[in-house]
């Protein structure tokens, strides 16, 4: 099979995936029209969950669009039955849950007793992914075939990991706080994609030392550990969505017919390490798949 027939063959399986998943939907919420009192399904989130880079814009302060994972469940046929409040937004943190961000007000004020369905992908920013990624380009030209970015961000102290201690700390507060405003809110924790190439091995075109994509790829599978983490911990009715494995092989590092996470090309924009319209498809699956768990 040819690189575009498996293409061709996973988008199919995946919208395939996503009608049923769709039809099934309308028994989560069982809502006989939009509700008028607040909506059944928040979608919460950074910019991995907000779209950012793709056609469609909804908002452009927060890079949202119609391309986004929440944006394609909510399309779902029984998702069109849910009244949908898109707050995700790009550059948020765990901060812009409770506090405003620019001139969007805390996301967490979209939430109402009548919501039924919250999807949440957070924490990228608390551990500061932009800039971790841009010293990780600083620093390879002072050791091309190693891991000075590794040794950047550990010398002295596990800088990183103390960033995903607190953050997991938070989105434990986040998933509280998610209960307390929504108590019949079934919660969908969506993890992060396999932005870099799971067997640690680079490329030429994304700018990091040799070594140091291993470390990367070890830190977003820490950070993805964390919110499963948060998310077992929640309680009933709160679920972990695994995108990582799902994106295995369709990384920033593969050639442009196959990758699911843009590379770090100039001109890619926005989209810059974030999931094209193929990976918010299949992340769009991955959380179908916890919603439609009992």
């Amino acid at each position: 099979m040819t690189q575009n027939s498996r293409r061709l063959s996973g988008m199919c399986r995946a919208a395939a995936v996503t009608a049923v998943a769709g039809a099934s939907l309308f028994s989560l919420a069982a809502p006989t029209q939009a509700a008028t009192d607040g909506p059944n399904y928040v979608a919460m989130g950074d910019s991995y969950a907000s779209g950012a880079g793709l056609r469609g814009v909804k908002d452009a302060e927060c890079d949202r669009t119609t391309g986004s994972y929440p944006s394609i469940v909510a399309g779902t046929s029984a998702g069109e039955n849910l009244a949908f409040k898109d707050v995700t937004c790009s550059g948020a943190t765990t901060r812009s849950i409770w506090n405003a961000q620019g001139s969007k007000p805390p996301q967490i004020n979209a939430l109402t007793p009548n919501t039924k369905l919250v999807t949440l992908t957070i924490g990228g920013n608390d551990v500061g992914f932009t800039s971790v990624l841009a010293t990780c380009a600083l620093v390879k030209s002072s050791d091309p075939n190693g891991s000075p970015c590794k040794k950047y961000f550990t010398t002295g102290k596990d800088v990183l990991g103390e960033r995903i201690n607190t953050m997991e700390g938070r989105v434990r507060d986040v998933i509280t706080d998610i209960r307390r405003r929504s108590p019949d809110a079934k919660i969908v924790v969506v993890g992060y994609p396999a932005l870099f190439p799971d067997n640690g091995v680079g490329c030429a075109e994304v700018p990091f030392a040799q070594q140091d994509f291993a470390f990367l790829r070890d830190t977003t599978l820490k950070l993805n550990r964390a919110l499963a983490r948060r998310a077992a911990d929640g309680g009933t009715g709160v679920s972990y969505a695994d995108t990582y494995k799902a994106t295995i092989g369709y990384d920033m590092c593969q050639p442009r017919q196959r990758r699911y996470i843009e590379s770090l090309t100039p001109g890619a924009g926005s989209m810059a390490a974030h999931p094209n319209s193929y990976g918010q498809l299949l992340m769009s699956v991955a959380t179908l798949d916890q919603i439609l768990k009992p």
